[in-house]
């Protein structure tokens, strides 16, 4: 029988610093729940929004999959890779950290806010050679279907990583409803709310709401309202 756990929106970590206001799904920084340190291979889910002209000066990263995928404005990205890039909505961004990058990311626009969400997974592979991946997406594609935005195969839809993950977007309408089929055994989904309303298995969730799924092969998503979600499909043992 399938497991869940249910996260509600406003029972996640919260640091506001001024420039950067920030819910936490999992422990990170200052925030620390015991119950609250993973979802198997997921490790952060945080949602971001940073203010005009402000952003994350260069920090260091190591043995650690980050995607961000921008929800609203522009950001800048610079790594020790040499990458300079500007991901914004519509876009995914992947880097394997490996055995150790710095990078910064900024919000160049003077009057306008950034949202996005800042993704870590556990790779399985350790000290791999740091990469940096980012594509532009089809927004048309998540309409009343999902859109697979990243999974651990090169030559696959979407951008790809150090892990046995499957990330994808949705964008139903009301009622619109899909089966989902989890990729692998071993693997759960943490399913997220970005807006609106979705069911799974019976469990309503709401903007910013997230439900746990795993010990099962499929589950049923149902539109209860115009609703956008992201589903991340990971490894529950790591």
């Amino acid at each position: 029988m399938a497991q869940t756990i249910l996260h509600k929106g406003d029972t996640r970590g919260h640091a506001n610093h001024g420039w950067l206001n920030s819910y936490h799904s999992f422990s990170f920084g200052s925030y620390y729940n015991p119950d609250r340190m993973s979802f198997g291979a997921l490790r952060v889910l945080n949602d971001d929004t940073v203010d005009a002209g402000m952003g994350f000066g260069k920090h260091p990263h190591d043995n650690m999959e980050i995607i961000s995928i921008p929800l609203e404005g522009d950001l800048e990205h610079k790594d020790s890779m040499n990458n300079t890039a500007v991901i914004k909505n519509g876009d995914i961004q992947a880097m394997s950290a490996g055995t150790g990058i710095y990078h910064s990311e900024y919000n160049q626009d003077k009057d306008k806010r950034v949202k996005f969400l800042q993704i870590w997974l556990y790779p399985n592979k350790r000290n791999v050679e740091p990469r940096y991946d980012q594509i532009t997406l089809n927004l048309a594609d998540r309409e009343n279907k999902l859109q697979q935005v990243l999974s651990p195969n090169a030559n696959d839809a979407g951008v790809w990583i150090h892990q046995d993950a499957w990330f994808n977007l949705g964008k139903f309408d009301k009622g619109v409803s899909t089966e989902y089929t989890i990729h692998k055994a071993g693997n759960g989904v943490y399913a997220f709310v970005l807006s609106g309303q979705i069911e799974i298995n019976g469990q309503q969730l709401n903007n910013r709401d997230a439900l746990g799924i795993w010990d099962t092969d499929k589950f049923t998503i149902t539109a209860t309202a115009d609703a956008e979600f992201l589903l991340m499909d990971v490894p529950m043992s790591i």
